[in-house]
């Protein structure tokens, strides 16, 4: 494969939140995940101290919390102040202690140095409950919130900047769903008086590539919105685990990534909002979260078997399911190799994303697996790190040539992608190129031309494993990242098999 890169061809400038995370009041996320006062781990505020150094070592830039579909029937007043009285979460099925809420979040997110970016209730919830909200979080003195706020033990605003209204609420599944025609007149109302309670922040509303849909929405709200968010998991199994082979899963890190943000940037542009409106990609990740029995409607017998057992049927059918999210063995080559072929493409569109929060942050389907004795850092952790620390803000255009792909079935459609994958950043007279060689089995060469400039010096820097299969668990550590002397650079770089590489020019 042949690339030239002109340092003078820009894309544009990358947002550090494009490394972003999510969070949710699911499974082991939040209650044994960042937050747990029974840890050996835990600090003084009952956070899991070894989670917040990991999050800090890949320069967590943002944190959307708290869903996700739990946001949809949550009541953001039950999480604040010394009484916190437990509620139903209708979403998940569980009791929700209220241990956790904006006060914990906001304290979370300063421990991490991240910007806090808070969804909110526009499902069961109100336009006046948003904004009391924003109320709470940013006024300094003024009004019941702010008070309560101060009298919770936080005299000074927490200046919360970014603000989603609502969660997939364009989605049957969600609590509190809307039909396009009623969902920017709610969108414009709320921000509205989100903004009366800061006209400072910034707002996003829950998007999808439904022209319907955004046309509605951007013509009652967009001039209220700086963002649209948007979502996308691309592989689910009947069971939870591991289903599709990797290839298979490297057929769908072309189009099936590009596609979503494609067709937001046209509506946007046809809008006339493509210069002033950016997508949040704020939900992210190759595989989705497995819960079973959640969403779905139950025969006369289920029904009963969850209502009258709740410490057997219910367990079994609704609890005990999404254990397989934690199953370590899920987590491969496939989704480090995934991960960064997802945020090359993001950062190629860095014009018009500017955030992008991998779903979710810790278990489940994380980049960090809690147990009792400490973490497991799974595959995609590696690539975070390498890319939030080394890539640089200015993304250049480039020119291929000779670019080797991949051909085959996903099912019964036959796709092609390239097998290399690049993303060339820029500052001060230094380069750094992400790199994916999705290839299971065969190393990658390319030559670079750099036209006007010249660099003496190369490093690289590679996640991979033995085989595409390899995995990091408890008591077992196959990947990680591996690091090459300095070496002279002649133009020349090769990738290893299912690798994904950072690769510094100086």
């Amino acid at each position: 494969m042949k690339l030239t890169v002109n340092k003078n061809q820009i894309t544009g400038k990358a947002n550090p939140m494009i490394y972003g995370h999510f969070l949710e009041h699911f499974h082991r996320q939040v209650y044994g995940g960042v937050y747990d006062p029974t840890s050996k781990f835990a600090d003084e505020d009952g956070f899991r101290a070894d989670v917040i150094e990991a999050l800090k070592r890949i320069k967590t830039p943002v944190i959307r919390w708290p869903g996700g579909c739990y946001v949809s029937d949550y009541k953001w007043k039950f999480g604040v102040g010394k009484e916190r009285i437990p509620s139903y979460d209708k979403a998940w099925m569980v009791e929700e202690s209220n241990e956790f809420g904006t006060d914990e979040f906001i304290k979370l997110c300063k421990k991490i140095s991240c910007e806090p970016y808070i969804c909110t209730n526009a499902g069961t919830g109100s336009a006046e409950e948003m904004s009391d909200w924003v109320e709470y979080c940013n006024l300094k003195n003024m009004g019941r919130f702010a008070k309560q706020r101060i009298a919770n033990g936080n005299r000074e605003p927490f200046g919360v900047k970014y603000w989603s209204i609502g969660n997939e609420n364009y989605g049957g599944w969600e609590i509190g769903a809307k039909e396009s025609g009623e969902w920017g007149r709610l969108v414009a109302e709320s921000a509205k008086m989100m903004l009366r309670a800061d006209p400072t922040i910034e707002l996003s509303a829950a998007s999808i590539n439904d022209l319907d849909w955004n046309i509605d929405l951007l013509r009652k709200a967009g001039a209220f919105l700086n963002w649209i968010s948007i979502h996308s998991y691309f592989e689910g199994s009947a069971d939870g685990l591991k289903n599709n082979s990797y290839e298979t899963l490297m057929l769908r890190t072309g189009k099936d990534i590009s596609n979503n943000i494609d067709r937001a940037r046209a509506i946007l542009t046809a809008l006339g909002y493509g210069d002033k409106i950016k997508i949040a990609y704020d939900e992210w990740n190759l595989r989705g979260w497995y819960h079973p029995n959640t969403h779905g409607v139950y025969s006369i017998d289920q029904k009963h078997e969850i209502a009258n057992d709740r410490d057997g049927s219910y367990r079994k059918m609704i609890l005990e399911p999404r254990d397989k999210n934690d199953v370590n063995e899920t987590y491969s080559i496939a989704d480090a190799v995934f991960s960064a072929a997802f945020l090359n493409t993001c950062l190629k569109n860095c014009d018009i994303i500017g955030m992008a929060c991998f779903s979710p942050i810790v278990n489940t389907r994380g980049a960090i697996f809690t147990y009792k004795d400490g973490l497991v850092l799974r595959p995609q952790y590696f690539v975070f790190e390498l890319y939030a620390n080394l890539l640089k803000d200015t993304v250049l255009d480039m020119w291929q040539a000779e670019t080797p792909v991949m051909t085959g079935k996903d099912g019964n459609t036959t796709k092609t992608v390239d097998t290399v994958d690049i993303v060339v950043t820029y500052k001060d007279g230094e380069y750094a190129i992400g790199a994916v060689n999705k290839d299971p089995e065969n190393s990658q060469t390319i030559d670079i031309s750099l036209l006007e400039d010249s660099v003496n010096t190369m490093r690289i820097h590679t996640v991979r494993g033995k085989t595409a299969d390899s995995y990091n668990d408890i008591g077992k550590t196959e990947v990680g990242i591996e690091s090459s002397d300095i070496m002279t650079f002649n133009g020349r770089i090769e990738l290893s098999p299912h690798s994904v590489n950072v690769i510094e020019l100086k």
